[in-house]
């Protein structure tokens, strides 16, 4: 039976999509998660739905316990995750607004627990990583957008970086010159982290900026991230409902 767990990234801490609402409360052997379990169903389809940075957003992205968020959900019985995300774009090509269903990813980030096998007492645990995002639920969401009538660009690549500070031109024009498309600072670390789980994942990224590459724009600030999400969050929702119908 599927269940589709849904991570909400900024602008969709509590989106509201769900019928037949509970709310679970749960620990796990990683900590607690960033918020409680929302529970419910999307068109006849169980879904379990966790806020990234918390109820409130008060998470910064260090201080999100991602191990405890995938293992939430996994232990929830979650077949597929699809994760939203805000990002600044690192190409003129990725406008304000526009999707990125997402296929490979940097991980820039320092601080982070990357992993469930810190120890290697009961043998090894090298996780294949090639392609981090899973095909079939990437073709589904690419699908649906352009249904929908969305801008979607089917692959990008996303640098994550530590955060919670913006980056400084000097790393923004490294970054373009690695390839990147967008830039965030949440999706390396679940993606790495749902693979060794072995739950499919996936990504909806919305571009709401242009980092601080692009001469001609202003560096990015955290209120034009909001602005534009929010500009934008009924598509989002719209790809979300669509999306989860279609997952089999």
């Amino acid at each position: 039976m599927v269940r589709v767990g849904i991570i909400g990234g900024s602008g969709l801490d509590d989106p509201k999509i769900l019928q037949e609402v509970s709310e679970k409360a749960v620990e796990t052997p990683y900590g607690k998660p960033s918020s409680v379990l929302t529970l419910g169903q999307i068109n006849g389809t169980d879904v379990v739905l966790i806020a990234r940075h918390g109820k409130k957003h008060q998470l910064s992205p260090t201080q999100v316990n991602f191990r405890a968020n995938i293992y939430a959900l996994k232990d929830q019985g979650v077949t597929h995750i699809i994760a939203t995300t805000a990002c600044g774009s690192l190409k003129k090509e990725i406008g304000r607004g526009d999707f990125v269903i997402l296929d490979q990813f940097i991980d820039f980030t320092r601080r982070r627990k990357t992993t469930f096998h810190e120890s290697f007492e009961e043998g090894a645990r090298h996780t294949p990583m090639a392609n981090p995002f899973d095909v079939g639920l990437r073709k589904v969401l690419c699908e649906v957008s352009q249904i929908l009538g969305f801008k979607t660009h089917s692959s990008g690549t996303v640098i994550t970086i530590e955060g919670p500070r913006f980056s400084t031109k000097a790393e923004s024009h490294m970054f373009r010159s690695w390839g990147g498309d967008v830039i965030n600072m949440s999706v390396a670390t679940e993606a790495i982290l749902a693979n060794e789980a072995k739950v499919p994942y996936a990504v909806v990224a919305m571009s709401t900026d242009y980092d601080c590459w692009k001469e001609d724009e202003e560096p990015v600030s955290w209120e034009e991230i909001e602005d534009v999400f929010n500009a934008n969050v009924d598509k989002v929702k719209a790809l979300l409902i669509k999306s989860v119908s279609k997952i089999a």
